[in-house]
C-alpha cells in the first residue's frame, strides 16, 4: 500500500507543478479538464487515483502526455506537443528557442 501512496504522491506533484508552471489555479484546471475542483485537489494531494479518461483530460489540459503525468518521462508525444508550439513562432523566434536549448545543453551536459 505504501508504494501506491508514494506513486500517487508523485503523480500529484507532477500535476501540481505543471499546473503552477502554466499559471493555472485548481479551478481553471478543473474547468479545462471537465472535472471538479475537489477532484483536482485530491489528485494533486495523492488522495485519489484517476480513471484513465480523467487522466487523459488532465494531461490534455496541462499540455503533456499521460506518460509524463504517470512516470515523469518525456515521450515522443511530449515532443510533438512542443513542436506544435514551435509551429506558432516566426523563424527568428524558433532560432532564439534553438539558442536557448543549445545553452541548456552546454550548461547541463557540458556539450556545445
Amino acid at each position: 500500500m505504501e508504494d501506491l501512496e508514494l506513486y500517487l504522491d508523485e503523480v500529484g506533484k507532477r500535476i501540481m507543478e505543471r499546473r503552477k508552471k502554466l499559471g493555472m489555479t485548481q479551478e481553471v484546471l478543473a474547468e479545462k479538464s471537465g472535472v471538479t475542483t475537489q477532484f483536482v485537489s485530491y489528485a494533486e494531494s495523492g488522495k485519489r487515483a484517476m480513471r484513465p479518461e480523467n487522466l487523459m483530460k488532465i494531461a490534455s489540459a496541462l499540455g503533456v502526455s499521460t506518460d509524463y503525468i504517470l512516470t515523469g518521462d518525456i515521450i515522443d508525444k511530449d515532443k510533438l506537443l512542443l513542436s506544435d508550439k514551435l509551429d506558432r513562432l516566426t523563424a527568428g523566434e524558433v532560432r532564439i528557442v534553438e539558442s536557448i536549448i543549445d545553452e541548456c545543453i552546454a550548461l547541463y551536459h557540458g556539450e556545445a
